[in-house]
C-alpha cells in the first residue's frame, strides 16, 4: 500500500483548489474547472484511503469467519 501517493494526490487537488482563489488573473471559467477537478480528485482519493483503511481494519476478521 502507498499510501503517501494518495496523500500526495489529496494535496495537489488542495493546491488546484488553492490555485483558483490565489490567482485572480485566471478567467472565470478556467477557475471553475480547476475547482471541479480539484474537489473530484480529492474526494476519490480521500474515499480510496478511508476503504482501504476499513479493508485493513475489517479484512482479517472476515477471513477468519
Amino acid at each position: 500500500m502507498n499510501l503517501r501517493l494518495y496523500f500526495a494526490a489529496i494535496l495537489a487537488g488542495f493546491a488546484l483548489i488553492g490555485l483558483t482563489f490565489a490567482v485572480t488573473i485566471m478567467p472565470a471559467e478556467l477557475a471553475t474547472v480547476l475547482l471541479i477537478i480539484g474537489t473530484i480528485i480529492v474526494i476519490i482519493f480521500a474515499l480510496v484511503i478511508v476503504i482501504m483503511a476499513l479493508t485493513a481494519l475489517f479484512g482479517n476478521r472476515a477471513k477468519s469467519y
